[in-house]
């Protein structure tokens, strides 16, 4: 009988050693899960902003001019749980098809960002503002920060996005999104085990 109850013992013992060698992974690998079902649910969210963005900016009655930081607040306002006023970017941009000389190019008339001086909202609170990936504006308004002033004539800029695909007057807008996405924890190695880094900026355009 003793020797039945020493040998439980030490299997008792050798269980509870293995398992407190085995904790520290497994609450990493239980943390990275969590960082993994956020990241999902972060990017499905900017994704479903863009959507809602892009068909408001194109089936807004008013100017662009005037409704632009309207329709980027709405949408920013159905972000939760994301903190879109302090990590998020919403870019609006209107682009044209224009031919001359037979050759069609996408050239940039307007371009938005959430920079709302109203309602003290968006860049002018959190300081984020990553390059637009549709086209960089260098010049943007004073007073109203949002608004870029894009060359015209001659000098109005051409991109790259739907190049060539656009007839001559057709109009596009391109809605983006960008979401600085905090992990809860970063990086993390245990011999040849590294746990994948997600983020910072995680990213949606939507084209209409």
């Amino acid at each position: 009988m003793r020797a039945r109850t020493s040998t439980r013992q030490r299997s008792r013992g050798i269980a509870a050693v293995e398992f407190a060698l085995l904790l520290p992974i497994l609450l990493v690998l239980f943390l990275a899960l969590i960082d993994v079902a956020r990241a999902l649910q972060a990017n499905m969210i900017i994704v479903n902003l863009g959507r809602e963005g892009a068909n408001l900016a194109s089936r807004g009655k008013l100017q662009l001019s005037e409704n632009a930081q309207t329709i980027i607040g709405q949408v920013a306002a159905s972000a939760p749980p994301l903190d879109m006023n302090k990590l998020g970017m919403i870019y609006i941009t209107r682009i044209m098809g224009s031919t001359s000389n037979g050759v069609t190019k996408s050239i940039v008339l307007e371009q938005y960002r959430w920079d709302d001086s109203v309602n003290n909202r968006g860049y002018r609170v959190s300081g984020y503002g990553p390059t637009s990936k549709v086209w960089s504006c260098s010049n943007w308004a004073s007073g109203t920060a949002g608004t870029c002033l894009v060359p015209t004539g001659n000098s109005a800029p051409s991109v790259s996005l739907m190049s060539g695909q656009l007839l001559d007057g057709e109009v596009i807008y391109v809605v983006e999104v960008f979401y600085k996405f905090n992990m809860l924890f970063q990086s993390f190695s245990f011999g040849t085990f590294i746990t994948p880094v997600l983020g910072p900026d995680f990213y949606s355009m939507t084209v209409f």
